[in-house]
């Protein structure tokens, strides 16, 4: 944020403004994103925030957008990936769940509470659960499975995700790790082979015990 600041002086940028948005939305929930706050967060004026925002409501808009474009998003590119078994496909969707720089899952828990106080975006949430529901049932129809129980294999796989997420559960990376050949059997009624694990955990860093 300070690199956005100084970069672009005493106005700040459009990315500073909205990164401290983002932060404020983490911190404190919706009611904290505003305008006099955030300027006083970046030390900037509150008139330098209108060179990049008509209004807050413009500014809660960008928000959304980053929300959806990066957790929605990726999920559909994941469960696209190529893939030579349905187990690795899964794999590469659980990318997800350990990969910030994909999905955000302290900006999904946000977003969710938000939109307990606002319909419009309840309705975007709803939206966003059912494209990411659809692309997962994309991903088990391409290989073979029949319609309904592709339907019902992305409902399993992607409510538990959404569960662990609303629950806000905290598990050691070796915990997960430990888990996560089972849940794929459980998800896709495949065991993963060796070297698809091999390839997961050397993305994330990490090394069976």
């Amino acid at each position: 944020m300070d690199q956005a600041l100084n970069d672009t002086g005493w106005r700040g940028s459009q990315e500073g403004w909205l990164e401290a948005a983002y932060h404020s939305l983490l911190e404190s929930g919706v009611d904290s994103v505003k305008i006099l706050p955030l300027a006083k967060k970046l030390n900037l004026s509150r008139t330098s925030f209108y060179w990049f925002f008509k209004d807050r409501e413009e500014l809660l808009s960008a928000l959304v957008a980053l929300w959806r474009d990066k957790n929605t998003g990726n999920i559909v590119k994941r469960s696209e990936a190529y893939a030579e078994s349905l187990a690795e496909a899964m794999l590469n969707v659980f990318d997800c769940w350990l990969d910030n720089d994909l999905f955000d899952a302290k900006f999904e828990f946000a977003v969710r509470s938000w939109a307990l106080q606002s319909e419009q975006l309840l309705m975007e949430v709803q939206q966003a659960d059912q494209i990411r529901l659809e692309a997962l049932k994309r991903m088990f129809m391409r290989f073979g499975l029949p319609e309904t129980t592709s339907d019902v294999r992305a409902r399993t796989t992607y409510l538990v995700q959404i569960g662990y997420i609303s629950m806000q559960s905290r598990e050691k990376l070796a915990v997960r790790m430990k888990r996560i050949p089972e849940y794929i059997a459980i998800y896709t009624g495949e065991v993963p082979q060796q070297r698809e694990l091999d390839r997961f955990f050397s993305r994330h860093g990490y090394r069976p015990g």
